[in-house]
């Protein structure tokens, strides 16, 4: 994609209003971030592109009816930083961008964009402001917004999230029933964009199973979860899922049975090079060898 187009433009209105590389980034990005927008080098990201735009005095449209780059792969970017931010649990940002596309037509005059931001509200809804109810009447509207007779990907994608919530706010119960009613929908759904959707609410289910003491379901459904990821070919989530069947046999006390999923956690997160949680899970495997002994 050519992004030197939208770059031009914002270099052109910038000196047109007597602002420096320097005087643009003020609180929005780094000179350097603007250096490289405007040599087309990258393309920027939506919040940034739509305080860019305030700044300069236009609609953030005018980048795009000026340029080469398609109004879709505005829209596409958007929904692919918040899906990253929502992966990070990067709750800030995720307010960020929802607060600066809430009066972009881009998003308001299309149902199916504008329910992306309501989803992704009632998340920071949440985390950020604390605001758990609020959050679920976000979530409630996303999904009512475009829900007809038959569940998509996306709406399950959004009953997941409000099962998260009610598991953060301790709501077990509630939240167990989410995940069932995701999984009965998902049945209905041969093709998925995302594949790993399944192990995710398999996953979460198991989590609850876990905190409702049912221990053998929720080993039960990690397994499953395991399955999908080896016949898809899938990393993700695998050495959570090993971790988890590890953690339900150490509160049942069967430390050789969690001794041998833990240490099968972290031969796969070192696989994936990702350290987060080797001292912790390291820490527990010491502990069980001595229960062993």
């Amino acid at each position: 994609m050519d992004f030197s187009v939208i770059g031009k433009k914002i270099k052109e209105l910038r000196k047109s209003a007597g602002f420096s590389q320097k005087d643009l980034a003020k609180d929005i990005c780094t000179q350097a971030q603007i250096s490289k927008i405007e040599k087309g080098d990258v393309l920027p990201l939506a919040s940034t592109l739509y305080f860019i735009s305030q700044r300069l005095g236009v609609d953030i449209n005018y980048f795009f009816e000026h340029g080469t780059t398609p109004r879709l792969d505005y829209v596409q970017e958007v929904k692919y930083q918040l899906k990253m931010a929502r992966r990070k649990l990067d709750y800030p940002l995720i307010k960020e961008i929802v607060e600066s596309e809430e009066r972009n037509p881009l998003f308001t005059s299309n149902k199916k964009n504008f329910q992306i931001l309501l989803w992704h509200k009632g998340i920071y809804k949440y985390h950020v402001d604390h605001q758990i109810e609020e959050a679920l009447l976000f979530i409630d509207r996303a999904v009512d917004l475009t829900f007809e007779k038959v569940w998509s990907e996306r709406e399950i994608e959004i009953l997941n999230s409000k099962g998260i919530l009610l598991y953060e706010v301790g709501r077990y119960t509630d939240a167990l029933d989410i995940y069932l009613r995701a999984m009965s929908h998902l049945g209905e759904i041969v093709n998925l964009n995302d594949e790993t959707i399944r192990s995710r609410i398999l996953y979460n289910a198991a989590k609850t199973y876990t905190d409702l003491e049912d221990y053998d379901r929720s080993t039960k459904l990690c397994h499953k979860a395991i399955e999908i990821c080896l016949e898809k070919d899938q990393l993700f989530l695998l050495g959570h899922l090993h971790y988890h069947i590890g953690y339900n046999y150490e509160l049942r006390k069967q430390f050789v049975l969690a001794k041998k999923y833990m240490d099968q956690a972290l031969d796969i997160f070192r696989l994936q090079r990702d350290e987060r949680y080797n001292d912790f899970i390291s820490g527990k495997v010491a502990i069980f060898d001595r229960n062993i002994q």
